[in-house]
């Protein structure tokens, strides 16, 4: 190592840290600001100049993000994610049929418009859903957590991550959908029979009329529901076509904004900015320690073959993943994306198991986290150890499954 790579890996090392401890020992820095303070650092030190900086920082996946992010949050207000779930969750007349469209609405709802957004979505009404019924409320919430980010693995728009990986990799909307979404379900099916077998005793024997548990929902314009539902739906469309998924994106979220009903501000507040700042600084710190030629020496240490199989792929993204989290987790393979020469198969396995990784734990995503945080004000408790009976077999067999379903796709 040279002397002049010394810095900007520190400001890397330290960086990643913060990313992996959740902030900065005895100070109020969290990972959003490590990002942003490491950026800085970086260009401070010379480590990147001002325009390598800005080179280095994906607007194209940052743009992707944001957009989406609108659209999203105009399908919120209008309720129609709820609308969605709602009826879909009232065909089941069972606890287990519950739990397996419980399943299936998270899945697919995430599959499209970004699992965290569908948690929050979500959550009041599978609580207020199970009180109705008088079903145990746990089993379903763990099936919303674990159900979104597996099926948020099936297409580029489903999570952040993907659209990292989909960014550096050059991954079309639908090629990346037609190697991962069979994956995904094939998840979906498996999060539900191990639910439903760890919680059998619980849903044995309960049943539910469901016409009359239906829980109302606050009167929105229909107005600005079918139009939040038919911009998004031609989002879909235009990903579907092959066009430029930015472009679709930020030209439905301009158009979704020209609005007599909902106050700009209320869809602004539902956007991650904190993400926003994140992904950004993390580019340009990544950026920097690219510069240092790290990754190269990573490579010859380990090995090319070894590095680039399937299931060593896999672990070492998973275990990344539930180390400093799944997005700064990308974040690190995309230089050795380029240094290993890898292909599509590769990028699909590293989006595919940092999403998958994300339930191995109740800290492992933000959409865990929004479930049981949300439950606790509600006071129902989804206790560490209660969360990892699920997280821990779901996540091993899940990985195995779709490891296996991407990397047979060649």
């Amino acid at each position: 190592m040279t002397g002049s790579s010394f810095t900007p890996l520190l400001i890397f090392a330290l960086t990643y840290f913060v990313m992996a401890a959740g902030e900065f020992p005895r100070l109020r820095l969290d990972r959003a600001g490590a990002a942003f303070v490491g950026a800085v650092a970086m260009v401070a030190i010379g480590g990147l100049g001002e325009r390598a900086a800005l080179n280095a920082i994906d607007f194209h996946t940052l743009g992707l993000l944001f957009a989406m992010m609108i659209v999203v949050a105009n399908l919120r207000l209008s309720g129609a994610l709820a609308g969605v779930a709602r009826a879909m969750l009232n065909r089941g007349s069972s606890a287990f049929g519950m739990l397996a469209m419980t399943v299936a609405a998270s899945g697919l709802l995430a599959a499209f418009f970004i699992n965290d957004i569908v948690c929050l979505a979500l959550t009041p009404l599978i609580i207020e859903l199970t009180a109705m019924a008088g079903a145990p409320p746990i089993p379903f919430l763990l099936a919303l957590a674990t159900a979104s980010n597996i099926g948020s693995a099936a297409t580029i728009t489903g999570n952040p991550q993907n659209m990292i990986v989909a960014g550096f990799a050059h991954l079309g909307y639908g090629a990346f959908a037609m190697r991962v979404a069979p994956a995904a379900l094939a998840g979906l099916v498996a999060d539900y029979a191990i639910i439903a077998f760890l919680y059998r005793g619980e849903l044995r024997g309960l049943r539910r009329d469901p016409a009359p548990s239906a829980p109302r929902v606050r009167t929105v314009s229909r107005w600005f529901r079918l139009k939040s539902i038919v911009i998004a739906a031609g989002v879909l469309a235009g990903f579907a076509a092959g066009w430029r998924t930015d472009l679709v994106a930020m030209g439905a979220a301009a158009v979704s904004l020209f609005t007599r009903r909902v106050k700009p501000a209320r869809v602004y507040r539902l956007i991650d900015w904190t993400m926003l700042l994140m992904f950004a600084g993390l580019f340009v710190v990544v950026g920097g320690a690219e510069r240092t030629g790290f990754q190269d020496d990573l490579v010859r240490a380990v090995g090319a073959a070894r590095m680039t199989g399937a299931v060593t792929l896999a672990v070492v993204v998973a275990a990344l993943s539930n180390l400093v989290s799944n997005v700064p987790a990308v974040m690190l393979m995309r230089p050795l994306y380029h240094s290993l020469a890898m292909g599509s198969r590769q990028a699909l396995i590293i989006a595919l198991a940092s999403t998958f990784a994300g339930n191995l734990t109740m800290l492992g995503s933000i959409a865990n986290l929004i479930v049981v945080e949300h439950a606790r004000r509600e006071r129902i408790e989804i206790g560490f150890y209660e969360y990892l009976r699920v997280g821990v077999p779901v996540t091993i067999v899940t990985l195995a499954l779709g490891v296996a379903i991407v990397a047979a796709g060649g």
